[in-house]
């Protein structure tokens, strides 16, 4: 297989987040991840939620779960006006430590981020 997308849009308020770490975990369990992985991966895809939509409930995120063989990748999109879109200094320690790479970027009128999670060898 050399991919999968699973597409989700959610409105950007923090009860619907849950529906985005759910996805994550669904992700991370099809390509034989641990459960420690999975965790971190959760973790990150909220991170990067709430850094887009700072929990804004007039915000709607697009989210697509690309499920390779090997690793999981993470695409999120949003037009939400609210809040700088930049991770904190702590969300940046989280985010970095729990994932292999990631990128979050603001436009003019869109953010988005893209992070990548392996499953680890053997």
């Amino acid at each position: 297989m050399s991919h999968q997308d699973v597409v989700l849009t959610i409105p950007g308020s923090v009860g619907f987040v849950r529906l985005a770490r759910l996805a994550a975990a669904d992700s991370g369990a099809r390509v034989g991840m641990p459960v420690e992985d999975i965790e971190d991966l959760r973790i990150a895809v909220d991170e990067l939620c709430f850094a887009m939509s700072q929990g804004a409930a007039d915000c709607t995120i697009q989210l697509t779960f690309r499920v390779h063989d090997d690793a999981v990748e993470v695409f999120g999109t949003t037009t939400c006006a609210v809040g700088t879109g930049e991770l904190s200094e702590l969300a940046r320690t989280i985010v970095s430590s729990v994932v292999d790479d990631y990128d979050l970027s603001s436009g003019p009128t869109e953010r988005q981020f893209r992070m990548r999670k392996a499953v680890p060898a053997g």
